[in-house]
């Protein structure tokens, strides 16, 4: 056997540090964006009263916490990992605006999850293409 033909032999290893650190990412994003969710749900005053200067009314409260709680879980199913940062960047890309344009704060929060949401993604790009049936 030719050296080429060794090297293209041997399977495609994804780094087991790669996927720890990708994993610590996911628990650590699904506890921060799971636990925001939880509050939005139970009517925290403190997001009620951020809903109401969004002026979007009650109902989309309710309606980002569901996101934020599937999203959370989803970061913690094997399969859904990839999917669930991909939809919770889309959440966060929103947030992130709302929170400089509307509310008028500075988006840190959101732009560290962001990034956090962005690695998770790009690390789990084949889990995304595998759930999407792309090769």
């Amino acid at each position: 056997m030719s050296t080429t033909e060794s090297i293209t032999a041997t399977p495609k290893k994804t780094g087991r540090g790669k996927n720890i650190a990708l994993w610590v990412a996911q628990v650590l994003l699904a506890y921060q964006i799971g636990l925001g969710g939880v509050l939005k749900l139970i009517g925290e005053p403190t997001m009620v009263g951020m809903f109401e200067a969004i002026g979007a009314g009650q109902w989309f409260r309710y309606v980002v916490a569901v996101i934020e709680i599937a999203g959370a879980i989803g970061l913690l199913i094997p399969r859904l990992t990839g999917v669930a940062a991909l939809g919770l960047v889309g959440l966060l890309v929103c947030a992130a605006g709302t929170n400089a344009f509307v509310l008028g704060g500075p988006p840190i929060i959101e732009a560290v999850l962001l990034v956090v949401a962005g690695l998770v993604v790009w690390g789990r790009w084949s889990r995304v293409k595998a759930f999407f049936g792309a090769k």
